[in-house]
């Protein structure tokens, strides 16, 4: 990755969230046909919606509440994701393991977000460049 990000698409939070939903995807093409305009609409438009959340508080870095406000509408779309996960499994259309791998990456880009709602003001000071590498994303024991 390049030091410095000029686009949404180089931020580290949107590339997870890319592997999430093309995993999501291949994953939900043996859902049950009945489920198609159900769960798995819903698990493919939630894990879709992280990222496009993600873009859309980059375009309104200028404003901080805009962007906090999406960067938490991405994360809400990040725990619906994990909500449809769970009643794949629970449908025992998923394995556990692959619940589990995909959970792990939804809590990963939690985190990725929730660093990022505390250290706006690192994303919106008014720079059309960031440095993500100075922002330590949170671990799983910072809350």
């Amino acid at each position: 990755m390049a030091d410095y990000v000029e686009h949404n698409r180089d931020l580290r939070v949107y590339q997870a969230q890319r592997q999430l939903s093309l995993a999501v995807f291949e994953l939900s093409k043996s859902f049950p046909k009945s489920e198609c305009y159900s769960l798995t609409d819903q698990i493919r438009r939630s894990s879709r919606s992280i990222g496009a959340q993600i873009a859309e508080a980059w375009g309104k870095r200028l404003y901080p509440k805009h962007f906090v406000s999406k960067l938490s509408d991405a994360d809400s779309e990040q725990l619906e994701t994990q909500h449809w996960l769970k009643e794949a499994v629970d449908c025992q259309y998923i394995s556990q393991e692959e619940f589990q791998d995909l959970t792990t990456q939804c809590e990963s880009i939690g985190r990725m977000l929730g660093t990022m709602i505390k250290k706006a003001d690192s994303f919106t000071c008014g720079s059309s460049r960031v440095r993500e590498s100075d922002l330590l994303y949170l671990t799983d024991t910072d809350n």
